[in-house]
């Protein structure tokens, strides 16, 4: 099995920054792609960045030139500092990884539970 673990969640004030972490564990052969998901309140899960193995990176609309992710691949670990935050940020934040749990088997997509991102004043 394989889990993933987000961390550094919080309240913060509108223009203020937080960097969430992701680690990955159990089971790992190689991790291709990581990335970050977001849920607001009554609305769907939407993409907000995500990193390949050597470093590509998509990031959604709304976050270009705020929002930056990295990932150490030594710790299967994927991060994402968050800047200028808007009230609108606030949300559940996600991370996800296609992970490939042995050379053998076929790479599956696993999901953390989630940290909560609140911005308010």
């Amino acid at each position: 099995q394989v889990q993933l673990v987000e961390s550094g969640g919080g309240l913060v004030q509108p223009g203020g920054s937080l960097r969430l972490s992701c680690a990955a564990s159990g089971s790992i052969f190689s991790i291709n792609g990581m990335g970050w998901y977001r849920q607001a309140p009554g609305k769907q899960r939407e993409l907000v960045t995500t990193i390949t193995s050597v470093g590509n990176i998509i990031y959604a609309d709304p976050v270009k030139g705020r929002f930056t992710t990295s990932r150490d691949n030594a710790k299967n670990t994927v991060y994402l500092q968050m800047n200028s935050l808007k009230p609108e940020d606030t949300a559940v934040y996600y991370c996800n990884a296609v992970v490939q749990p042995s050379s053998r088997a076929r790479s599956n997509i696993y999901w953390g539970l989630g940290t909560q991102v609140t911005v308010s004043s």
